[in-house]
């Protein structure tokens, strides 16, 4: 062992003239670990509730849409067998979007009709596995239909909608429910919004509120007849292998397609969240790092109180033949001890937390009977906490980055201590 490691390890062990700066040593240790410990967690969770809300957009929407500027899509069927043969694309549907209104009599909401396929749209989007009452194909006629106790002369076609628009609008499968549109037919006295009855015919529950609340879906064709679109559709929905490459796909069916047609990928659609996310996450990384900061000052406080103290010690060592720059790594390596030892104590217990930061929380709730953590208001179906290693990394050298760094002024002063100075007054 260099005599430089075994002095700052000697110098650590607390003597009772120097017990107040064992304490400080302690608290300095304290905070670094604390430092590390609250930007684990927080770091965990922020990346847990973007990857939860990640899985949610893309369980909803297609990776890739390809609409057509200032109209509809009329070869669409041909378009897509085009759009299967790129690389990396595994599946496509096509798609009708449009704003209507939803009555029921006494009760009337505006939402995004949607037209889909069932059969193909499973093939891109998750819907069918976020129903939690009916299910996808029950909006083929053949396959969904059910006789109204007020209608009983004709069958109506079906309608799937969210489980906070069911909410809202008091709706349960099987109910009756009119689509308005303001789109409707002109006659001598002016527009007449069209209307028709559709039958709920399913539920889902995507966990995300904005698409529960405002988002229907029928079957294209009934979509493709209730707005007098003969055959086409408003865009193609696709599913691509990597859910991260479709930047540079999405460019390639723009630059093949030419002017008149538009692909956007999913991150496009989401910018505005999906950049905040990520600026709210490096923000709070920089935040949490003072914490870091303000204990790197506790060590260097501990080292210049340690210089003071051991002025006589470093005076012998050099009149025995220590060199400056032995006496500087002597406390260099005393400050690393303190930053690591916090570090390793933050990274123990962070991880601790954040992998059971869920039970952790239920567990605190059920203690107190205050509700930290509200599904209601915040609109998960869990506590999100992911780890990311590269984070782990990252924490773990920043912290003894900043716990070195701490150490080189007061060690650059002990390195420079005459012996005469110190020994004149003994």
């Amino acid at each position: 062992m260099p005599y430089e490691l075994f002095i700052s390890l000697r110098y650590l062990k607390a003597k009772r003239k120097s017990a107040f700066i064992s304490i400080i040593t302690l608290i300095s240790t304290a905070g670094v670990a604390l430092g590390v410990m609250a930007l684990i967690i927080v770091l965990a969770v922020m990346t847990g509730f973007e990857m939860d809300l990640k899985e949610k957009i893309l369980g909803t929407n297609a990776h890739v849409v390809i609409l057509k500027n200032g109209s509809t899509i009329d070869n669409y069927q041909e378009l897509m067998q085009r759009l299967v043969k790129y690389d990396g694309v595994i599946a496509a549907t096509p798609f009708i979007y449009n704003q209507v209104m939803l009555s029921t009599g006494k009760n009337v909401s505006g939402v995004v009709l949607r037209g889909i396929d069932p059969e193909s749209d499973q093939k891109v989007t998750n819907l069918h596995k976020s129903m939690i009452s009916g299910k996808l194909s029950s909006l083929l006629p053949d396959k969904g239909s059910i006789m109204l106790k007020d209608a009983a002369e004709s069958t109506l076609p079906g309608l799937i909608i969210g489980k906070e628009l069911a909410r809202n609008l008091n709706l349960f499968p099987g109910d009756r429910v009119n689509i308005v549109s303001p789109l409707g037919n002109m006659t001598p006295l002016g527009m007449v919004p069209k209307m028709k009855g559709f039958r709920v015919a399913g539920i889902f529950h995507t966990g995300m509120f904005e698409y529960d609340s405002t988002i229907a879906y029928v079957w294209l064709k009934d979509a493709q007849e209730f707005f007098t679109m003969g055959d086409s559709v408003t865009g193609i929905q696709l599913k691509v292998a990597d859910v991260y490459g479709t930047s540079a796909l999405a460019k390639k069916i723009n630059s093949d397609l030419g002017l008149d047609y538009h692909a956007r990928d999913w991150m496009q659609m989401n910018k505005n969240i999906l950049f905040a996310l990520k600026t709210e996450k490096v923000v709070m990384f920089i935040i949490l790092t003072l914490i870091v900061l303000v204990a790197a000052f506790g060590i260097a406080s501990t080292l210049f109180m340690l210089v003071m103290e051991k002025t006589r010690d470093i005076a012998i060592l050099k009149s025995m033949g220590a060199s400056g720059r032995s006496i500087m790594k002597i406390f260099i390596l005393e400050g690393l001890i303190i930053g690591t030892s916090g570090t390793i104590a933050g990274l123990v217990s962070g991880l601790l937390i954040a992998k059971n930061l869920e039970s952790i929380v239920s567990a605190v709730q059920k203690v107190t009977g205050f509700e930290l953590f509200s599904r209601d208001v915040y609109y998960l179906d869990r506590f999100p906490s992911h780890v990311v290693p590269m984070d782990v990394v990252i924490i773990s050298v920043t912290a003894i980055v900043i716990s070195f760094i701490a150490t080189l002024y007061p060690s650059w002063q002990a390195s420079r201590l005459l012996p005469s100075e110190a020994l004149r007054y003994e």
